[in-house]
């Protein structure tokens, strides 16, 4: 009996001036329905690539886009435009990085989400206004008709992220993509968003993929997590396994990237020269890791289990799951 989502094989390429730049070699990646699952990566390892994959969104040419995404069975790359328009919205929903550059800044925002739910519920002027009341209410911003009635640019950051998340539910959507729903949102204003999402899922029974370079942020709100690295999942397993007890050279360097106190100078590790996605034949963290061996530049190392639902691409050894006392990097995030 198939899953609520998998992906049990996916490659993204892309055609560069360059030459062909491989960008995402995902296997058997799966969510269950009601679940929350982060996916966490540094800039340019493929995060909102996969995330416009499975809405079918990516241009091709220059994306080469085979294998499988399935939902409830189904699979989304084998769908014509048609059909995914339909499912766009009323199935699968996204909110996207910068709510700024979403809103049409020329129109109300009643206007928008009004013609949204007009054209994904095939309902009247009025209901739809209705309707886009409601989800207003739902995303707990005051006094809702005076909000449909502001035009983008007299509203907050966090008030916009709040629009598109009601947007983004506003006509039924079961599985709600989140690709860095918080970026250039300040500290408060990010737990307010985060909180909100998380409510909303239980409310709602949502299904999340929650993408971040973040992983304090996803320990907030997911309940498993996939580190992503040059394309491919290097570490995953529930939240409080993959933050207290990291195993990838990775993830340990995302989890130094977290300051524990203001002022806090974070030193890490730079990319080396001339490293690009998809080019480097072994471990995508050969170039920066402390600990490689000859092995590591030869092969991409496949996920091991290491205890529970923890499994790690890595070649160092480990017994089971005993990888001592946490770091102080790692508390700073479970707290």
């Amino acid at each position: 009996m198939p899953g609520y989502f998998e992906i049990p094989h996916l490659r993204v390429d892309f055609s560069t001036f360059s030459g062909l730049e491989k960008v995402l070699a995902l296997e058997d990646l799966k969510i269950a329905k009601g679940e929350a699952f982060g996916l966490v990566g540094e800039s340019g390892s493929g995060k909102s690539v996969l995330a416009l994959s499975i809405l079918n969104l990516l241009p091709t040419p220059p994306a080469a886009v085979n294998g499988e995404i399935l939902l409830e069975g189904e699979n989304l790359l084998a769908k014509h435009s048609g059909e995914m328009r339909r499912i766009r919205g009323k199935r699968i929903s996204m909110i996207f990085q910068d709510p700024m550059s979403t809103l049409n800044p020329v129109f109300t925002v009643g206007d928008q989400m009004t013609r949204v739910i007009r054209n994904n519920k095939g309902v009247g002027k009025r209901e739809a206004r209705q309707v886009a009341r409601e989800m207003i209410e739902l995303v707990e911003l005051p006094d809702p008709e005076n909000v449909l009635g502001k035009y983008p640019h007299q509203l907050s950051g966090g008030q916009r992220q709040r629009i598109i998340i009601a947007l983004a539910l506003s006509c039924g959507a079961e599985f709600l993509i989140a690709d860095e729903p918080t970026r250039n949102l300040d500290v408060t204003v990010q737990a307010g968003i985060l909180k909100l999402l998380s409510n909303l899922r239980k409310e709602l029974d949502v299904t999340v993929l929650f993408v971040a370079n973040n992983l304090g942020l996803v320990s907030a709100v997911c309940d498993r997590v996939g580190v992503l690295l040059n394309g491919r999942i290097v570490e995953t397993g529930a939240v409080r396994e993959v933050v207290r007890q990291a195993a990838h050279p990775y993830t340990l360097m995302l989890l130094k990237a977290i300051p524990k106190h203001k002022g806090m100078r974070v030193a890490l590790r730079k990319a080396g020269q001339g490293e690009r996605l998809g080019e480097i034949p072994g471990c995508g963290y050969v170039d920066r890791c402390a600990e490689k061996i000859a092995l590591c530049e030869l092969e991409h190392p496949p996920l091991r289990l290491i205890e529970g639902t923890h499994f790690v691409a890595c070649t160092k050894p480990w017994r089971g799951g005993e990888q001592g006392e946490c770091t102080d990097e790692q508390s700073a995030v479970r707290a």
